[in-house]
């Protein structure tokens, strides 16, 4: 059954815009087009918006292209910024293949923040313990934190049938208190909003750190989280197409009854999705007070990564090697924007973004056609 709506133009002759439901599977290339095209019409609106207000779009545009990717120190800032929207977009990517819509990234995020400052602030491990040892206990602590603030929502929802928007954007706000709790109070230092510096030992390595050796590394921030989030991407990519889990959690989010008649304990995978989820998220917010700001305080570590997860995790359609392009790209939005003023443009055009990705997914269920009115469909 199709949707119609006419329009007369000339004596004689008029037409209608015809949406058909898609019965077959549309080929490979086309849900990125519909993605691209989404950002670009995004863009041209975010433009439109620019120019209205009394700014010149183009210059807005290159000068957010500029000060993304104009210079190797800028792109390794970009790179920087780009880590923890890596994260976040793979912890959604794993829910939303599920259709288990986790919109608390952001606490989980926070969370893997606070799990691995433990292990320097209780402290677990002395100032004095090797790297070696120090790095992975902490991405342990940020890994099961984080999957712990995951199980939450998971478990509400398999046991329960609690919604998992609700609960899981609610918990953001309860991770947010739970932090200013410890870095206001108990770790706080001399009466500051933010716990004392963490040792070397437990700093991810920088590209500047080699600047002895290789020069051209001078001032380039880009840490190991990088690395990890990409290496994080690939695993994931193979646990989701090359898995029996994996398959398990894509046929549960095409149809969930014939996941059911078939076997696949419906619950269990839930739970153990939205653990997964958490995890990845927690392990972004060890990535970036390890390799960014040493030390557990609101800002960066509650700045909505989470938030901007979501919208990178739908423009790479729950890719997990795309979001790594994507995520890049968000990168570049949000390091540009401390140039630009009004500093609420970048938000505004991932808001349209986000806006023309949900819109654009019309197009990958219905077929638009113009026939003439009376033409045979």
């Amino acid at each position: 059954m199709s949707e119609t709506t006419s329009t007369p133009t000339k004596k004689g002759f008029s037409y209608r815009i015809q949406f058909e439901p898609r019965l077959d599977t549309p080929p490979g290339w086309f849900p990125a087009a519909v993605s691209l095209g989404a950002v670009v019409v995004a863009l041209i609106f975010g433009g439109i918006i620019i120019a209205l207000v009394g700014g010149n779009p183009f210059a807005t545009y290159a000068h957010i292209a500029g000060a993304s990717f104009g210079s190797l120190g800028v792109l390794s800032d970009t790179l920087v910024k780009a880590t923890p929207i890596l994260f976040t977009a793979l912890a959604c990517s794993v829910a939303f293949r599920m259709k288990l819509w986790n919109i608390g990234a952001e606490g989980q995020f926070i969370m893997g923040a606070f799990g691995a400052s433990v292990i320097v602030l209780a402290p677990v491990l002395p100032a004095e313990t090797s790297p070696w040892i120090f790095i992975p206990v902490m991405m342990l602590s940020g890994f099961v934190f984080g999957a712990l603030w995951g199980l939450i929502p998971g478990f509400l929802k398999a046991k329960f049938n609690v919604n998992e928007i609700i609960s899981s954007l609610m918990l953001n706000y309860i991770a947010i208190s739970w932090m200013n709790f410890w870095i206001f109070g108990v770790w706080s230092e001399g009466g500051f909003q933010m716990s004392p510096k963490f040792p070397e030992a437990a700093r991810l390595p920088r590209l500047l750190d080699m600047a002895e050796t290789i020069p051209f590394m001078r001032g380039l921030t880009t840490h190991l989280g990088l690395l990890i989030g990409i290496v994080a991407a690939i695993i994931l990519w193979f646990v989701i197409y090359r898995s029996r889990w994996g398959y398990e959690i894509r046929l549960i989010g095409d149809n969930a009854t014939a996941a059911n008649y078939a076997g696949i304990n419906i619950s269990k995978n839930v739970i153990l999705a939205m653990m997964v989820s958490g995890a990845l998220a927690g392990l972004g917010g060890m990535s970036e007070i390890t390799g960014v700001v040493h030390r557990l305080q609101t800002s960066p570590v509650a700045a909505g990564y989470g938030f901007t997860g979501i919208i990178v995790a739908w423009l790479a359609k729950l890719n997990p090697i795309a979001a790594i392009l994507v995520s890049i790209l968000f990168g570049a939005l949000l390091l540009a924007g401390r140039e630009i003023q009004p500093s609420g443009i970048p938000k505004m055009i991932q808001g349209i973004i986000l806006v023309c990705l949900i819109a654009s997914d019309f197009l990958l269920r219905y077929r638009v056609r113009i026939v003439r009115i009376g033409e045979e469909a």
